[in-house]
C-alpha cells in the first residue's frame, strides 16, 4: 500500500452500525477506536463531543488526524507489541470495524468502563465466497462475538449475515454494554438500565 493510499484508508463514511448505536455512549465519554486507519469513526464520534483515542499501526493514516479536535492518534503495532494503553485506561466505548485479531479481545473488554459500550463489526465466515478477506483467520465463526461477551456484557444487538451494500460481504456485528454493578438496594429502588433501540 502506498503512503497516499494508506493516508486515505479509513476516510470513508462511518459505518451505519456505529452511527446506529452511538447514542448509547455516555455524553462526552471517551472512546477507543481500534485499528482506526485515518479515523472515519474517530472523526464522527469526535464530532458528537467524544474525546477519541485512535489506535493504528499506520502512521501515515494517523497523520491525517493530527489536527482533528478531540482526537488523539496513537501509533502502535497492536498485533506484535505490548498493548499500548495503561491497564487502568477505561473508555465509555470501544469501537472496532473491519478488523480482527483475536488475542486483543481481552484488552478490548478490559478497556470498557462501567456502562461502556462495545461496538464491533467485521467480516464473517462466508465472505470468502464474495471477496476479501478470505483467510479464515480474519473471518468470525458463527456466533463468535456472542461467545466473546457471554457472561461479561449485556447484548443490546447482534447480527450475523450478508450485506449487499456498500459491497457484498458477510459480516457479524454486536453492540454490548458492560453494565455497572447494582447493589440489592439499588436494584429494588431504581428501574433497570434502559438502552434505547434506535429506529
Amino acid at each position: 500500500m502506498t503512503t497516499s493510499a494508506a493516508a486515505m484508508h479509513g476516510l470513508g463514511e462511518p459505518s451505519r452500525w456505529v452511527r446506529h448505536w452511538a447514542h448509547l455512549i455516555a455524553p462526552g465519554g471517551a472512546v477507543l477506536d481500534v485499528a482506526s486507519g485515518a479515523g472515519r469513526h474517530a472523526r464522527y464520534l469526535a464530532s458528537l463531543g467524544h474525546p477519541v483515542t485512535a489506535v493504528d499501526r499506520d502512521a501515515a493514516a494517523l497523520d491525517t488526524l493530527r489536527d482533528v479536535p478531540h482526537v488523539t492518534p496513537l501509533a502502535a503495532d497492536i498485533e506484535n507489541a505490548a498493548w499500548p494503553l495503561p491497564a487502568d485506561a477505561k473508555f465509555a466505548a470501544v469501537v472496532v470495524t473491519n478488523y480482527l485479531h483475536r488475542p486483543l479481545f481481552p484488552h478490548l473488554l478490559d478497556a470498557l468502563a462501567p456502562g461502556g459500550v462495545l461496538v464491533y463489526e467485521t467480516f464473517a465466515q462466508g465472505n470468502e465466497t464474495v471477496g476479501k478477506p478470505s483467510n479464515p483467520a480474519f473471518l468470525l465463526a458463527p456466533g463468535e462475538l456472542l461467545e466473546l461477551v457471554r457472561g461479561r456484557l449485556r447484548v443490546v444487538a447482534f447480527q450475523d449475515g450478508f450485506l449487499a451494500q456498500p459491497r457484498p460481504a458477510y459480516v457479524q456485528r454486536i453492540c454490548a454494554i458492560l453494565e455497572a454493578e447494582r447493589s440489592a438496594d439499588t436494584a429494588q429502588a431504581a428501574p433497570p438500565p434502559c438502552y434505547e433501540l434506535a429506529g
